[in-house]
């Protein structure tokens, strides 16, 4: 005798159909219940957008065993480092060309050229002349009675404007910070960077709330490319970008959450650095994504961002998230020999331009002529770390404006508000497996890209900058569409918590710069640096200032 189904078996075989309408008119009505509001005209591609995140969870999650727990992630970055690298043949503290210059008129030489190199004070939001010149004029003293702070004595350094400094606002690139409480202390990067002798001429442009691959700010205006001002300078710490690539200042400190920093270097022809996750403190930094949140310098050349690096790196009372590990020496000058580089085999298409693929493989055709070690392999997912990543920024960055949304949404750009808006409806479920999803990720990542190998070479991005009129408009689905493809070669190292240094490697399109990025293990800054410098020492793209040289005169070699 067959008995039929309980009531809730029954619910439950059931196949419930809604309309697209009817699950908009859900969700208005279920966030409406908590305050928040998503303009109408932006809530099915919201919706779109949570449900493609979702799928990418759904699928990493299938092979996880339901055991498995988020693991600590900053003892799984010190579990997976590896010992320091051996074969330097020096610290690398030796002072840079010119340091000895006295810093007065370093500094006044770089105030000169912010109204003189394009895009001229649109890279700052604000300059603090007398200030800096006055500190410049302290240390110079400090340098006559024989004491040199290290390799920043004296150098002028500009910073993204979301670093605390005593008595002031950071304005995180928004009028909404324009009523906040001034800092009661400097940031820790602030003090320490002080601390090391660098001279802050001021703060610089940045994304809205640094939620910008390209450097758009609805408020202040776009970031713009110092070798073409109609491209965009890449985000969002545009303003270091712009200003160490126009020549205003030889080093600017940044963040990186999903490429912030790696982005406007590869665009603007500098040098940048994404360090491990939680090397460099964060106390005193604007947050935008906790698991994600990165300190990192740009810089002229590889020595400058090894400099502020190591100015910056280690733990922090102030933040307990920052790893408790020992800062490796500098490792300069190791030979070419003794070093390995994993390289993916890779062919043009929608991710990667015919050009960005000749200069990445020029760029190993130089180091293997360097002596570097190649390993072929095949290309790592990068796919489903960058979509898992764009899960933790969607619920963390929400979360941290939850009050604003509430109270004051129509003072938030229509490009920022919409990627906040993904947080509102993401699943709570999908937050926990993508921290779940993490740990084993990045094992497997070394086991497949870094077995055998000091770092991955990678593109930084598909081609040069895009024009600045082509990130905007009314299409914002086709915008956001275009923005992940920018920042496809750097959103999943963030996920990963790896370190990531981005170096000029050639020309594109109308002379735009083209970068590769050399990715290492956890705390393998020091891998990255023995590699950048050899890179550098072989190449001249990092030398080259726009005006100053013709690219196609510049050789590779």
């Amino acid at each position: 005798m067959n008995l039929p189904p309980a009531p809730e078996q029954e619910v439950l075989q059931k196949r419930i159909t809604v309309t697209p309408q009817a699950r908009i008119d859900a969700h208005e009505v279920l966030l409406a219940q908590r305050e928040f509001a998503v303009p109408a005209v932006d809530l099915s591609d919201v919706l779109a957008a949570c449900d493609n995140l979702a799928a990418a969870v759904a699928g990493g999650i299938a092979g996880l065993d339901m055991v498995h727990t988020a693991e600590p992630f900053g003892e799984v970055l010190r579990r997976l480092a590896r010992p320091a690298l051996a074969g330097a043949a020096g610290s690398g503290e030796a002072a840079p060309a010119g340091a000895a210059r006295p810093s007065e008129r370093w500094v006044s030489d770089c105030l000169g050229r912010i109204d003189m190199a394009a895009p001229g004070r649109l890279a700052w939001r604000e300059i603090d002349s007398e200030p800096a010149l006055r500190r410049a004029r302290a240390l110079d003293i400090e340098r006559e009675q024989g004491r040199v702070r290290g390799p920043l004595h004296g150098m002028p350094i500009g910073i993204k404007d979301m670093m605390d400094r005593a008595g002031r606002v950071a304005g995180w690139g928004s009028p909404l910070r324009s009523d906040a409480r001034p800092a009661a202390v400097d940031a820790t990067v602030v003090a320490r960077l002080e601390q090391a002798g660098a001279v802050i001429l001021g703060t610089q442009h940045m994304a809205e709330f640094a939620m910008s691959p390209t450097g758009l700010n609805a408020a202040f205006g776009p970031g713009r490319n110092p070798w073409n001002v109609e491209h965009v300078s890449g985000g969002s710490s545009s303003g270091g970008g712009m200003s160490v690539g126009a020549g205003h200042v030889p080093l600017a400190i940044g963040s990186d959450t999903g490429g912030s920093v790696r982005l406007p270097a590869a665009l603007c022809g500098v040098t940048g650095l994404k360090p491990t996750q939680h090397r460099i403190s964060v106390a005193g930094v604007m947050p935008l994504s906790p698991s994600l949140d990165c300190i990192g310098p740009l810089g002229r050349s590889v020595e400058h961002c090894a400099w502020a690096y190591a100015a910056m790196a280690g733990m922090d009372p102030a933040d307990a998230s920052c790893l408790a590990a020992p800062v490796s020496p500098l490792a300069f000058d190791v030979p070419a020999g003794a070093l390995t580089v994993a390289v993916p085999r890779l062919a043009a298409g929608a991710l990667l331009s015919g050009d960005m693929l000749r200069v990445f493989d020029d760029a190993v055709r130089t180091l293997a002529a360097a002596g570097v070690r190649i390993v072929a392999i095949d290309l790592p997912d990068l796919d489903l770390p960058g979509r898992l990543a764009s899960v933790l920024l969607a619920t963390e960055s929400t979360a941290m404006h939850r009050l604003w949304l509430q109270a004051q949404p129509e003072r938030y750009g229509r490009q920022v508000r919409r990627r906040l808006s993904r947080g509102l409806l993401t699943a709570s479920i999908d937050y926990y497996d993508a921290l779940r999803l993490r740990a084993p990720m990045l094992r497997r990542f070394m086991d497949l890209a870094l077995e055998g190998a000091d770092a991955l070479l990678l593109p930084v991005t598909p081609d040069v900058a895009p024009r600045v009129a082509d990130t905007l408009g009314p299409d914002e689905a086709l915008l956001e569409k275009e923005f992940s493809k920018l920042s496809f070669w750097t959103r999943g190292i963030n996920y990963l918590g790896v370190p990531a240094l981005s170096l000029p490697a050639g020309v594109g399109a109308r002379g735009l710069p083209l970068a590769v990025q050399f990715v290492g293990p956890p705390l393998g800054e020091d891998r990255l640096f023995a590699l950048g410098q050899c890179f550098q020492q072989h190449t001249r793209w990092h030398l080259r200032l726009p005006g100053a040289d013709d690219p196609a005169s510049i050789s590779a070699q």
